[in-house]
Order: structure tokens, then sequence, then C-alpha cells
């Protein structure tokens, strides 16, 4: 027979070693889980911080913290169709003057951005922080188009960042709707809020 002593040592062990594994693959709310949240955001950062994953890492908790309670404002119909109006103006300009489509682009997407919650567009790396934490796959384009606008590119590359941005401006456009990637890398970390 099985003393009580003895059951309760068991327990105490299984909860120990169930938190120890929790813990170790829980979450994972440092590397791999902000390497999986963050995708692309991720590797920059780190390239930003001269491979130092920690240090990158450390700036990637900082902005969750700052900006995963942000509440994405949903635009009105018209709001929707004025900014789908403006979009599809700046794209048929491209072809006689790429630079001004470009930045007529990064105009757009700071206040579509600032008009759905995000930081005020004047502050262009806090408004992409905020961003990245909610848009991450979509915010490469937004960084390329701020970059080229500026004559930072050929008029290829104008190109293939005025199609990346497309992303972001779809996503805010439409209310702030998530990616299904996006949706399901969310939902395996276990938060309910964006």
């Amino acid at each position: 027979m099985v003393s009580m002593t003895t059951v309760v040592i068991i327990v105490a062990v299984v909860l120990v070693v169930a938190a120890g594994l929790f813990f170790a693959f829980g979450r994972q709310p440092g590397g791999r889980g902000l390497q999986r949240r963050f995708g692309p955001e991720y590797d920059r950062t780190v390239a930003r911080h001269d491979g130092d994953a920690k240090a990158a890492e450390r700036e990637l908790s900082e902005r969750l913290k700052r900006h995963r309670s942000l509440d994405e404002r949903p635009l009105s119909p018209e709001a929707r169709a004025q900014y789908a109006e403006r979009w599809t103006r700046i794209q048929g300009g491209f072809v006689d003057a790429p630079q001004q489509a470009v930045a007529d682009a990064d105009t757009l997407l700071a206040e579509l951005a600032r008009d759905t919650g995000f930081p005020d567009g004047r502050d262009f790396e806090e408004q992409t922080a905020a961003l990245s934490v909610h848009h991450a796959e979509h915010i490469n384009g937004y960084r390329r188009v701020h970059a080229v606008q500026r004559g930072e590119g050929s008029t290829e590359e104008m190109r293939e960042a005025m199609i990346e941005a497309r992303g972001l401006f779809d996503v805010l456009v439409s209310n702030g709707t998530r990616s299904p990637v996006h949706r399901d890398r969310h939902h395996a970390e276990g938060s309910g809020t964006a």
C-alpha cells in the first residue's frame, strides 16, 4: 500500500517537472517565440544590432510591452473608399513619376496607420515599431517605400517597394484584419490580444 507521503511526493515531482517543461517550451516570449511572431522583422532587428540576438530580443520585447494593447480603429466605409481611390491614383501615376508616386505612397501609409489607431507618422520609427507588433509580416514594404522615396533606390527598387507596401495598405484599409499567417502565429502563442 502507498502512503500518503509517497503520493504527495509524486504529485510534487510531477508538478515541478510540468512547470519546468512549461517554462522551457511554453510561450517562449524570447528567442523562437519572438522569431515566430516577428518573422523577417526579427532578423532585421538582429542585423541592426550587429548580430546581437539578446539586444534585438530586448528591443522586440519592449515593443510588445509598449504596443501590444493598442486597439486598431476601423475605418468608415467612406474612408476606406477614399484611401482605396488614393492608392489607385498613386499606382497609376507610378509610370510617369515613380519618385512622386513612392513619396505619395509613404504619406498615404503614414496617414492610414494614424487613422487606424497607430502612432502618428511624424515619428516614423515609433509608428513602424507599433505596426511591427501588429502586422510584422507587412512592415518591410512600408520601410522600403519610406527609404526609396528619399531617392535611395532605382526605379525597379521603387516598383518592388510599392508592390510590397501594398500588403500593409490592404491589411490596414480592411480594418486591421490579420492575414491567416498572423492569426495562426498569434493563436499559437496563446495570447488573446494582438
